[in-house]
C-alpha cells in the first residue's frame, strides 16, 4: 500500500516502503516497511523524502530515541538487563502496549562494573533513557547520566523496597540485607 498524504491509516498499516521514504513521526520501520504507530494522518514530505501520522487525538507517549522511561527489571543475564517499560517520563499517559527495552553492561553507569547485578536485580524500578530504536522490539536503553537508574530497590532475599545508605548501597529495612545498586539521584526511598 501506498499511503498519500491526508489518508486515514490505524496501528501496523503499511505507508511505504524504506527504499522511498524515512520513517519520521508517528511510524515505524518492519522488514522494509514503513508502518503507522497509531490511528491518525498521514503527511508525506516529497522534497525530504520523510512520511508521517498526524494523530487528532490526544496519542500515547511514542518511544523515541532520547525519552526517559520508568520500568521494571524482569531479567537479569550476563551482560543484559531486560526492562519492561510501565510509563515515559512527563507523559500523563501510559504506553499502549507493553514495551521490553534492554541496558546493555556498557550502558548500566560510567565506571566498570565487574556484574550487572551489581548495578540491576530482578524487580528494581529504573529511569533509563532509550538509547537506540530498531523497530519495536530493538529498544537500548542506559543509565549512565547521574539522574538515571534504580529508584526503587526491592530486596533480594524478603522482597522489600530497600533504604538507599550509601552511594551506591541499599539496606532492606526488613531483613537487613545489604546490596549495590546502580542508584539515581532521584531513589525514592531514603
Amino acid at each position: 500500500m501506498k499511503a498519500k498524504s491526508g489518508d486515514f491509516v490505524f496501528p501496523g498499516d503499511s505507508l511505504a516502503v524504506i527504499e522511498e521514504f524515512v520513517p519520521a513521526e508517528g511510524t515505524y520501520e518492519e522488514k522494509g516497511k514503513i508502518k503507522s504507530l497509531f490511528v491518525g494522518e498521514v503527511a508525506r514530505d516529497e522534497k525530504n523524502k520523510r512520511i508521517k501520522v498526524i494523530s487528532k487525538t490526544e496519542t500515547p507517549p511514542i518511544l523515541k530515541e532520547g525519552v526517559v522511561v520508568i520500568g521494571e527489571v524482569i531479567e537479569v543475564k550476563g551482560q543484559r538487563a531486560l526492562v519492561r517499560i510501565h510509563h515515559v517520563k512527563g507523559s500523563s499517559r501510559a504506553p499502549v502496549t507493553s514495551f521490553v527495552g534492554a541496558v546493555h553492561i556498557s550502558q548500566a553507569t560510567n565506571g566498570y562494573l565487574s556484574k550487572l547485578t551489581e548495578a540491576f536485580r530482578i524487580g528494581d524500578i529504573v529511569e533509563a533513557r532509550v538509547s537506540r530504536l530498531v523497530g519495536l522490539t530493538g529498544i537500548d536503553l542506559q543509565t549512565t547520566q547521574k539522574s538515571l537508574g534504580v529508584i526503587k530497590a526491592m530486596c533480594t532475599r524478603c522482597r522489600h523496597f530497600m533504604k538507599k545508605v550509601g552511594k551506591d548501597e541499599v539496606i532492606c529495612p526488613n531483613c537487613g540485607n545489604r546490596e549495590k545498586r546502580k542508584l539515581s539521584t532521584d531513589y525514592r526511598l531514603k
